[in-house]
């Protein structure tokens, strides 16, 4: 677990370097001046749940009150095809930038549908970061094949994924 917040902390890191930001003067607590940046309104979080969840706190580490939606979807063990459950998101997603997260990207279905859904939120695809730990070269081909306009940020890609990473992190393997 520390070892997956640290990689979740960085990957959030460089999606959140991705958001547009404005330059802006910052008055220090001594009152000295200091020339910052400051990020644009309107992004947010979309964890697909469960393993998403585990980037979640790392986002709001860096950004306390971004909104985070989320959206549950599950593969059919015999077809291996992703059906979504839920999604919920702020109601203004079609004006935000959206960093997707979902740690461990194997084929990438459940990152098509995931965006698809988005999709019919009316949120644009170049709007769309993916933050991902674990990436293969399929799972990211099969993404940008689909939808060439998405950001994928990922710490590692690699022909071999781990599985159950939403298990091993939440203790209930």
């Amino acid at each position: 677990v520390f070892c997956a917040d640290r990689l979740i902390r960085l990957v959030v890191e460089e999606g959140l370097n991705q958001l547009p930001y404005s330059e802006c003067t910052v008055t220090t607590p001594t009152g000295h001046k200091y020339d910052g940046v400051k990020f644009e309104k309107g992004n947010c979080g979309v964890s697909i749940m469960r393993s998403g969840e585990a980037m979640e706190q790392g986002l709001r580490d860096c950004c306390r009150s971004i909104r985070i939606g989320k959206i549950l979807i599950q593969s059919d063990e015999e077809t291996q095809r992703a059906k979504v459950y839920y999604a919920k998101f702020p109601p203004d997603i079609y004006r935000r930038k959206v960093l997707l997260m979902y740690p461990i990207l194997s084929t990438g279905n459940t990152v098509i549908e995931a965006v698809k859904v988005l999709i019919e939120h009316r949120v644009q695809p170049n709007h769309i970061i993916l933050l991902s730990l674990f990436c293969t070269p399929h799972g990211a081909k099969s993404i940008i094949d689909e939808f060439p306009e998405i950001t994928i940020l990922a710490t590692e890609v690699h022909p071999v994924a781990p599985t159950h990473f939403g298990q091993k992190y939440f203790g209930t393997d």
